[in-house]
């Protein structure tokens, strides 16, 4: 621990430092974020902190990628990739379990996942071979998909990661699609941005008066 005469000089001890530049490591945390978190847990939650650390330990420990899926799991398959309800003809790639998450909500997918653990992007240190992308290859041939759904973002990366996977599948036997982009739900036309826009007459769909299933999900 740092001196007295070292503390009134504006010395933070070493250790604080460490856990500082620990919490810097957080995505949108800078320095200043940083050090009220740890002058927080420090001062005010000292319970807080200690669950926090045997909570990330926990993590660490028992958590490993599910064999089929690639998402984090406690078991060698996820409870997703376990269940005998779900439509395993189709197959929804995705960049990061969040991703999949967020399609979860929606209630409108009852397929099956692949989960890449990142995005085609060389200048990060992240190329193609990165991604193991061998396994999505071997799990389209071997099981009965039909369809493998492209949901990676609308980034230039994410485009490039579905380019990449779209030329890798073309010749497996299945339907490629890729996730729709267009004026959203509620959305009025002057407040859509041009690119957005412009994407939503590209992909253009038929209309009819006859109202469609909302029983069926894909």
């Amino acid at each position: 621990m740092a001196s007295p005469a070292a503390s009134r000089g504006g010395v933070m001890p070493r250790v604080l430092s460490g856990l500082q530049e620990a919490l810097c490591r957080l995505p949108g945390v800078g320095p200043k974020s940083a050090q009220r978190m740890a002058y927080h847990l420090l001062q005010h939650d000292r319970a807080g902190a200690t669950q926090l650390a045997a909570a990330l330990q926990h993590a660490l420990t028992d958590l490993r990628h599910c064999r089929r899926c690639n998402t984090f799991s406690e078991t060698e398959l996820c409870e997703r990739c376990a269940s005998p309800h779900r439509d395993a003809t189709r197959l929804c790639v995705v960049e990061t379990p969040i991703d999949m998450n967020m399609l979860e909500q929606t209630q409108a997918y009852q397929g099956l996942y692949y989960v890449l653990m990142g995005r085609v992007s060389p200048l990060d240190g992240m190329p193609p071979q990165a991604l193991a992308l061998e396994k999505l290859v071997e799990r389209v041939a071997d099981e009965k998909v039909e369809e493998v759904i492209l949901a990676t973002n609308y980034t230039n990366e994410g485009e490039a990661t579905a380019h990449y996977l779209s030329a890798l599948l073309a010749n497996k036997g299945v339907t490629v699609s890729r996730l729709a982009r267009g004026v959203p739900v509620g959305g009025e036309l002057e407040f859509v941005d041009p690119g957005t826009l412009a994407q939503a007459l590209r992909e253009r769909i038929g209309y009819s008066c006859a109202a469609r299933s909302p029983g069926k999900t894909p």
